[in-house]
């Protein structure tokens, strides 16, 4: 190969790379960015349990429910 064509290629296969981490970098930036939705998804509804746990009715309510036809 001539040192025009390595220059060449040199230049592709940098320009690839280029591409490559840019898609790289832009996926990881995704994926953080999902995690985040999940964990805010799960404290919201941890909240919202504990909202209905808090506002449920005094013990024992509902305990001795006969369901007997």
């Amino acid at each position: 190969m001539s040192s025009v064509a390595n220059t060449a290629a040199a230049a592709a296969a940098a320009s690839q790379a280029q591409v490559q981490l840019a898609l790289s970098a832009k996926f990881a930036k995704s994926n953080a960015s999902a995690g985040q939705t999940v964990v805010h998804l799960l404290e919201s509804a941890n909240a919202n349990l504990q909202q209905v746990v808090n506002s449920a009715a005094s013990s024992g309510v509902g305990a001795s429910l006969d369901i007997r036809a």
